[in-house]
């Protein structure tokens, strides 16, 4: 390695969160991170940003066992390919210090000793702020560093960093303090504390020597070789690690951050109008509204410090000092059952993706895109037929014993109990017309026989 402060360190990016205080937009199946925002999502930001200090080879991504395709898709949108070992499949969330935990051992493994930036994937950093990171590499052989924000208000959604006695960069650690309510926000930021980015950097070398002293459990269990994720302990890396260790360091960032966790913070992101409006609406005497609502004509009159977001298949509205509570709003219709907390009307699958269209009781109409090269596993519905109508595109399928060509216009009929399966061979993307007829014609109703993506 040269002199250059940014060469060998290694990226962990962070991509398993599912943001319930971003729904109707943020769903398990297709979690904020992963949202288009300017075009691109903040998992694709991040990613990219990780490569000014990292090579390709040099980036892991954790993330659940159900979204890896959804990494794998999204870079691919960027022009990157990832190699699966490089990432890491949590069958299970068990909180950010075994996600972390997992990620270091890795590249120690793969690298030796190494430095390692940890990134979470929701975040937007402005320009700068790579170098600052790198810069803080000075210090990480002594010392677990994280990144703190100068406060610009009172956020009673962040946690906040003490600092103490100065340090060549940056300042030791005196406490970290939880999320407060809005009068000690305040106390907090006249007292010159700092908002808790969840940005750190590790050498892996000092991370394990302080993981074996305060969580000797699980360095224990990752040195041995983890044969079990989920029983490994939901922890935190702030209260699991640091919270505890007497080697923790703060670095302020002068770069612009903005954790884009609540609609709040997709507000202040976002350009404003003369009255303090962002979004598209037609709006009569109403300031300072979030509103969400593509494809839709969307009108506010008289309406103040709202927030309206329409997904098609769901509606919130809430008070603009009302949305870190969205996430009590999805416990409840997890509690009630209700899959509107998981799906979207469009799905992404690994060989392309489904909107829903319309449904009701006995139906369900979808359009289905396959990729390039791409092909559905060989299964089977016990409860629905399907009629497929290719739209663009030419299908290959398997029907039963049959294996018929569809081009544009034509279509096929799928008896329930039936063996199937679509392929797109082509060099275009397939879109398909579903249409679904049965007494039960949900997602898991599913046999798979053969599955190029080893799905169950």
């Amino acid at each position: 390695m040269g002199d250059d402060p940014m060469e060998s360190i290694k990226s962990v990016i962070l991509a398993g969160g599912v943001g319930t205080r971003l729904w109707p937009l943020s769903r398990t199946y297709n979690p904020k991170q992963f949202l288009k925002v300017d075009g691109t999502s903040l998992f694709q930001d991040t990613y990219q940003r990780a490569l000014q200090i990292s090579g390709p080879e040099e980036v892991y991504v954790v993330t659940n066992e159900i979204h890896q395709y959804l990494v794998s898709n999204q870079l691919e949108e960027i022009g990157i390919r990832i190699a699966d070992e490089r990432v890491l499949k949590e069958p299970v969330g068990r909180n950010t210090l075994p996600a972390i935990t997992w990620a270091m051992r890795r590249a120690e493994e793969e690298y030796g000793e190494s430095v390692v930036a940890v990134f979470p994937s929701d975040h937007h950093l402005g320009e700068g702020a790579m170098g600052e990171i790198a810069a803080a590499r000075s210090i990480s052989d002594q010392y677990l560093v994280t990144f703190g924000i100068h406060p610009t208000h009172p956020h009673t959604g962040y946690g906040y960093i003490d600092p103490g006695d100065l340090l060549p960069v940056g300042a030791m650690v005196r406490k970290f303090r939880e999320k407060p309510d809005w009068e000690t926000a305040r106390v907090y930021v006249e007292a010159g504390f700092l908002w808790n980015s969840g940005m750190f950097l590790f050498s892996t070398s000092t991370f394990f020597e302080e993981l074996a002293k305060y969580q000797p459990e699980i360095y224990s269990r990752f040195r041995e070789g983890i044969t079990e994720y989920a029983s490994l302990p939901s922890l935190s890396i702030d209260y699991g690690l640091l919270e505890n260790s007497k080697k923790v360091a703060v670095v302020p960032l002068k770069a612009k951050w903005t954790d884009l966790g609540t609609f709040r913070a997709w507000y202040d992101y976002k350009p404003h109008d003369r009255e303090g409006n962002a979004g598209h609406a037609e709006l009569l005497d109403s300031s300072h509204n979030f509103v969400y609502a593509p494809g839709k004509r969307a009108a506010l009159i008289g309406v103040h410090d709202l927030v309206l977001v329409d997904t098609g298949d769901a509606l919130l509205a809430c008070h603009m000092d009302a949305t870190e509570r969205v996430s009590e709003l999805v416990k409840r219709f997890r509690d009630l059952g209700d899959t509107i907390t998981d799906y979207h009307l469009q799905v992404h699958r690994p060989w392309g993706s489904y909107t829903e269209l319309e449904r009701s009781r006995f139906f369900r109409i979808k359009r289905v895109t396959v990729k390039p090269g791409k092909k559905l596993s060989l299964q089977m519905h016990h409860h629905r037929s399907e009629h497929w109508i290719v739209v663009s595109g030419m299908a290959d399928v398997i029907l039963g014993d049959r294996t018929i060509h569809l081009r544009q216009g034509e279509s096929t009929f799928v008896p329930a109990a039936t063996r199937h399966r679509l392929a797109n061979t082509g060099k275009i993307p397939l879109e398909v017309i579903e249409v679904q007829i049965g007494e039960y014609l949900e997602e898991d109703d599913i046999t798979r026989f053969s599955d190029d993506y080893h799905r169950v």
